[in-house]
């Protein structure tokens, strides 16, 4: 079933759990996942993810999300905030145009829709690991699963890690690229399997704040249809 949903990468259910989740539900493994693959010392945006995750615990900030077919044309464009607690608390909230909200309590992740007064909900399982991050989150897959390059040049001023799945490599992805500046994630793409890029925006991050308990809780409405487990 397809809910019109506008999260990362898609504007299916499906879609949004099949990359997007992992990289926050998964999130506490990328620092010691850096620290094996950069070393001690290490320059260029690999450097540039381990100083961003150096002693992260908690963090908040805005973005936003355009989705681009074959052909170059925008199809979906999303404004809104997220925030994230390690190990795998998520709140994925968008504002503009539609009020959609995606919240991992640890247990189970809520999809829901306001305006059709409907949410998805799923548990967190090991399917969450096929994602653009695996190779952030698990070391032994960098080199394994995945050709990792650092562009050379900067790309809209922005120093750029890009992982390609190697042949006979299960992804849902083509490829990945994640852009920094001053040690900070400002831009995610992403290029699905059927050739459709998501672009994200990451802006006004705050590390580790401090955040409320019911960041994190979702219950639903008593007139809220509910599809999945529960």
């Amino acid at each position: 079933m397809s809910i019109r949903l506008i999260y990362p990468g898609a504007v299916t259910i499906q879609a949004f759990h099949s990359w997007m989740m992992p990289m926050f539900s998964h999130f506490r493994y990328v620092v010691f996942a850096v620290a094996l693959v950069s070393g001690p010392v290490c320059a260029g945006a690999r450097g540039d993810l381990s100083a961003f995750t150096r002693g992260l615990k908690t963090l908040q900030g805005h973005f936003s999300q355009e989705v681009i077919d074959t052909q170059g044309k925008v199809k979906e464009h999303s404004i809104g905030t997220v925030a994230l607690s390690l190990p795998n608390l998520l709140r994925w909230e968008c504002n503009t145009p539609y009020k959609q909200l995606v919240v991992a309590d640890g247990k189970r992740v809520w999809l829901f829709d306001p305006d059709l007064n409907q949410a998805s909900v799923r548990f967190q399982g090991d399917e969450e690991r096929n994602s653009p991050l695996i190779a952030l989150i698990d070391p032994t897959q960098l080199d394994r699963k995945y050709d990792v390059s650092e562009e050379v040049t900067l790309r809209d001023g922005l120093r750029w890690l890009s992982l390609t799945p190697r042949a006979g490599t299960e992804a849902s992805f083509q490829s990945a690229s994640f852009g920094f500046t001053q040690a900070e994630l400002v831009r995610m793409e992403v290029v699905d399997t059927l050739g459709q890029r998501t672009v994200i925006a990451f802006s006004g991050w705050q590390r580790n704040p401090v955040l409320a308990v019911d960041t994190f809780r979702f219950t639903p409405g008593k007139n809220v249809d509910v599809i999945g487990d529960r």
